[in-house]
């Protein structure tokens, strides 16, 4: 008896250390990229459809979308662990190429001047390594672009049937017109062991210079979506106003797109999850509006997201529109409409605008 309770403690004493070398290494590596980062820019190789070199011009229309790509994963009949469903990763490999290209050929047939994604991976466990920005890259011909980093992941050994491993993302921001400059901002986050999950959120700032010697300023965001109180949402949203407000002032047009993880549409909603809180609207500085409030109603009937917590279910899946457009007064919106895709290749759905610089 006394050599089975010695063994049974050696196995204890040995989990122990194993549990606390891995707690040591996952807190040891975590960090967070400093603000203020000059991003690189890159051309994504030659497309004689359009001159890059040609500087935008007010009274002209243009197209922008956005669109949150999902790592490559989710499909109709994906769920996600952190929703309250099953899977952690895509899959299979063949299934996050498949689903990339399939969001490729839909920006193709859009054919937008601009082009927000969000959640790209470059290298991930749980979307098979594939690089999805070289192969959006294949589609998205001629553009300029940036990659801002957002997440980037030591081992992450939960769940424990399907290990979410290391991941490293970002969101990826593409332009006709040439990006002279373009910055990385590191947004508050919250310091507690959801930090790990939310790793490292920020928004880029893209600035393409027109014929009046001003720029348009394009902002790609990604908000926190898991453990986030209120003075994280208002500390993120203080921060990105300030910069759209300061670019505005300067007489610049500002454009700001991507998936803000709030509520676009509804004030208040009984049955929403926890992160689909309503947008604050009214805590938009002057000079801005959201820009669905002027989208007809049949434009935007269908949702961009739907909640990962089981398979898509027409009839009772939760869905919400948190992909949208914030501008500045002088941008005119043209049209404004949800894609409606049906989840097919991801969780959510582009969003699209034509707008006008006046």
């Amino acid at each position: 008896m006394k050599k089975a309770l010695k063994r049974i403690g050696i196995v204890v004493i040995i989990l122990l250390i194993a549990v606390g070398a891995y707690v040591a290494y996952v807190f040891g590596t975590y960090y967070r990229l400093p603000d203020k980062l000059t991003l690189e820019v890159k051309r994504n190789g030659e497309n004689s459809y359009f001159d890059n070199n040609q500087d935008i011009t007010t009274g002209k229309f243009y197209w922008i979308m956005t669109y949150n790509i999902g790592f490559g994963a989710y499909r109709r009949d994906y769920s996600f662990f952190m929703d309250g469903g099953k899977s952690s990763w895509a899959k299979d490999e063949e299934s996050v190429i498949a689903g990339i290209c399939g969001m490729g050929e839909i920006i193709n047939n859009v054919n937008p001047d601009f082009v927000l994604l969000q959640e790209v991976d470059i290298d991930g466990t749980r979307s098979y390594h594939v690089d999805q920005l070289e192969l959006m890259n294949q589609f998205v011909k001629g553009y300029y672009y940036t990659y801002a980093q957002d997440y980037d992941s030591p081992f992450l050994f939960f769940p424990p049937w399907e290990p979410h491993g290391a991941n490293e993302a970002g969101i990826v921001t593409y332009s006709r017109n040439k990006i002279t400059d373009a910055m990385r901002r590191s947004l508050p986050i919250s310091e507690s062991f959801s930090k790990l999950v939310d790793l490292d959120r920020c928004y880029s700032i893209s600035r393409i210079p027109m014929d009046n010697n001003k720029y348009l300023c394009i902002y790609n965001i990604h908000m926190s979506a898991y453990g986030s109180s209120d003075a994280i949402r208002e500390g993120q949203l203080a921060m990105l106003f300030g910069d759209m407000e300061t670019d505005f002032k300067n007489g610049n047009y500002v454009i700001c797109g991507g998936d803000f993880n709030h509520n676009l549409k509804a004030d208040n909603d009984e049955n929403a999850p926890d992160w689909a809180f309503p947008f604050p609207k009214e805590s938009l500085p002057d000079g801005f509006r959201m820009a669905i409030d002027g989208a007809r109603e049949e434009d935007i009937a269908h949702n961009s997201c739907r909640n990962a917590n089981e398979p898509y279910n027409e009839e009772t899946t939760y869905t919400v529109t948190l992909d949208g457009f914030i501008v500045s007064d002088n941008v005119t919106v043209n049209y404004y409409a949800n894609m409606n895709w049906g989840y097919e290749l991801s969780d959510h759905d582009p969003v699209i605008m034509q707008f006008r610089l006046d």
